[in-house]
């Protein structure tokens, strides 16, 4: 596995893959890698004839300056994960060669950055596209791939490609769960135990939602009853609770009082203790 610490290394690397005739595969990371992420590797190696990673903990999607100092940083086993996993070649770039002096270039979705979850987490999602634009025209792949749980982040990442023309597919990857339901997240390493035992009720929330889907509930019942069942686990705090519809994000077409007759896109976001946590699902009647 090619390390790459430059844009002009990675770059050196992907012109050797192309020469040799490979179709290329991206997965974007903070780092902190698990299994979850291993399934996107996983999947790009699947699709393509080589696979390449980057390891970059991007300053402006975060709100809170606490949470990016204490962002987890584990870079050593994350090189070993991505080399055991078939990974060919990873980007790991300064921030001032990402961001460089002066740059005053943001891409933003202005609909979809501001909507659900971005509401929660303001400037969150331009970070995100501005960052990935950058890391799509470093790297120049065929496919991204991108974890379905970062849901709302996916749909921008797709409606971003889109309208740019970038001429990359934009590939999700289920959710990868911990053997308690709970989805995986680098996030979680720093959960204490008596809050990473309590982070299942998301879990537990999205599976009762799509329990009363099949039983005909209407989107407010689904609703409620998520509601109340964070509220019985006290030490989660609700910051986010969006249903809407799969793929745009926009609100069901259908009464909120009838029984569900459309799929839905669930987004819930949840703070325990210091550690704010996503988790969804796509439910159908």
């Amino acid at each position: 596995m090619q390390i790459c610490r430059s844009i002009v290394a990675i770059r050196d690397a992907v012109a050797g893959f192309r020469a040799e005739g490979h179709s290329i595969g991206l997965v974007t990371t903070m780092g902190a890698l698990h299994a979850g992420h291993m399934s996107l590797i996983e999947a790009a190696r699947r699709d393509h004839g080589r696979v390449v990673a980057t390891i970059f903990v991007n300053p402006t999607q975060f709100g809170d300056p606490k949470d990016l100092e204490t962002y987890p940083r584990t870079e050593e086993a994350d090189l070993a994960m991505l080399e055991a996993a078939g990974c060919d070649a990873v980007l790991i770039p300064r921030a001032d060669e990402i961001y460089p002096e002066g740059d005053e270039t943001i891409v933003e979705t202005r609909d979809l950055a501001v909507r659900l979850h971005g509401a929660v987490r303001p400037g969150h999602f331009r970070g995100v596209a501005t960052v990935v634009t950058k890391l799509f025209n470093i790297t120049r792949p065929d496919a991204a791939y991108f974890g379905e749980k970062d849901y709302q982040q996916l749909q921008v990442i797709r409606r971003m490609a889109r309208d740019l023309h970038m001429n990359i597919d934009i590939v999700g990857v289920p959710t990868m769960r911990e053997a308690d339901g709970l989805a995986m997240s680098s996030r979680n390493v720093r959960l204490r135990p008596e809050d990473r035992a309590a982070a299942v009720v998301l879990n537990r929330a999205l599976d009762r939602a799509e329990r009363m889907a099949i039983e005909r509930a209407s989107p407010a019942q689904i609703e409620a009853a998520i509601r109340a069942c964070l509220a019985d686990e006290p030490r989660a705090t609700l910051t986010g609770l969006d249903l809407a519809r799969p793929g745009d994000l926009a609100p069901l077409s259908q009464s909120t009082d009838m029984p569900l007759s459309e799929p839905v896109a669930i987004m819930i976001s949840a703070q325990f203790g210091e550690v704010l946590l996503i988790d969804q699902r796509e439910i159908a009647p």
